[in-house]
């Protein structure tokens, strides 16, 4: 395997964390904190951490997000708290990101405890799909009570957070330690069980008060014009695929492309880098003034040597030729590589679960549907499909329920 797939870039260390904290303005009414999809509240922790109280910060994040450790590494934060962040108007926003990875590190170090299951309220909820979302009900449903069973097709929980997002980006023992807490919280976890094969829908409601469908949007999006190709593989299985053998995959190609614009487009294309893939090439529909990735994605994959070509689509292939188009200009781009793998989007699979979709979107509004004892939230509802917005939707619908069965508060 290449070390360099399996290295995580490093993180603060006291010193230099309490050098960025301090660059902290402590603004009243703090606008990074009003722009946390998770209220997490990033002005409340970094105050924690410039005053050295790293066990308050702790504990401020973790009230919040039970996925803390996790959106530190991968949350986009220039799009939330750091873009409304006042110091940008100065120099540059405070890296509130590695603030939070210090702390929830420090907190996993020192053995913190700091989430408690509710007494027990006699109720009982069931999650299909342990993905960020449903974790994050799972967690907030605990803690206020409730008994919990969640239910994962797979061998392992954590949906993308496991079998999608790479090692050096997110290494799996955080996830992990992460799904442990919640474990032992209190949640039932049962793993390779399919609800509408091995179980229905039916049986989860008739033996829990409310069912949460998570399942998130976990089936890659293809085009027509690539089925039946050999030499291609969709974003969501190599990702999957390189996760399950630890970056130890015996098929290197010598040329590579990727199609997607997105960031797993450039989860995909570093991969194949660090993988040591001599060329990698990503050619994307948006251009650069309009790319969907993160700015920081972006750059890691421009770093790691990957070439990108904005602006074109693919207009034909021919086994492992393809040919593109350029949007607005009359030029034609082709590509001969030993592997084509689409990142062009991921889509719903709801099969069996009495979920409406319409054209790959589910029609609700909110999170109830047309069955008053099914629930849903994360990539399936309205809203941005990150982990922060993931841990956001899971803590609405836990209001929701909670209000719904109890009468509870948010």
């Amino acid at each position: 395997m290449s070390k360099k797939y399996e290295t995580e870039a490093p993180g603060y260390t006291m010193t230099t964390v309490m050098e960025e904290a301090a660059r902290c303005l402590l603004c009243h009414d703090a606008p990074c904190s009003q722009a946390c999809p998770a209220h997490t509240d990033p002005g409340k922790f970094i105050r924690s951490v410039r005053f050295r109280n790293v066990k308050g910060a702790a504990e401020t994040i973790r009230e919040n997000n039970a996925l803390g450790a996790i959106c530190a590494r991968v949350c986009p934060t220039e799009k939330y708290c750091e873009l409304a962040c006042s110091r940008t108007g100065i120099d540059r926003p405070i890296d509130i990101g590695g603030i939070q990875r210090y702390v929830t590190d420090f907190e996993q170090q020192a053995k913190m405890d700091i989430l408690k299951k509710g007494a027990a309220n006699g109720k009982s909820i069931a999650i299909v799909g342990s993905g960020p979302a449903g974790l994050q009900t799972a967690t907030t449903m605990l803690e206020r009570g409730y008994a919990v069973d969640i239910y994962e097709k797979n061998e392992k929980a954590g949906g993308y957070l496991t079998y999608g997002i790479p090692e050096y980006r997110l290494p799996q023992d955080i996830v992990d330690f992460e799904i442990k807490r919640i474990v032992n919280l209190g949640a039932d976890m049962h793993y390779n069980v399919t609800i509408g094969k091995d179980m229905t829908m039916a049986d989860l409601k008739a033996d829990h008060d409310a069912v949460v469908v998570a399942v998130g949007a976990s089936e890659a999006k293809s085009l027509s014009m690539f089925a039946g190709n050999d030499y291609v593989e969709s974003a969501v299985d190599f990702l999957a695929r390189v996760k399950n053998a630890k970056g130890d995959i015996t098929d290197i190609p010598e040329n590579a492309v990727v199609i997607g614009g997105g960031d797993v487009a450039m989860d995909v294309a570093t991969t194949l880098k660090r993988l040591d893939v001599k060329n990698v090439t990503d050619v994307a529909y948006e251009e650069f003034d309009e790319f969907r990735a993160s700015k920081k994605e972006l750059a890691g994959t421009r770093k790691a040597g990957v070439t990108i070509v904005d602006g074109y689509v693919p207009s034909a292939v021919d086994g492992n030729v393809v040919t593109f188009k350029h949007r607005t200009i009359d030029s034609e781009l082709k590509i001969k590589a030993d592997k084509i793998i689409l990142a062009i989007g991921q889509q719903i699979n709801a099969d069996n679960l009495g979920i409406n979709i319409e054209r790959g979107v589910v029609p609700y509004v909110g999170y109830k549907t047309d069955d008053p004892k099914v629930y849903i939230t994360g990539d399936i509802s309205k809203g941005d499909q990150t982990v922060v917005w993931a841990v956001r939707k899971g803590k609405e619908v836990a209001d929701l329920i909670d209000q719904t069965l109890l009468g509870g508060t948010k």
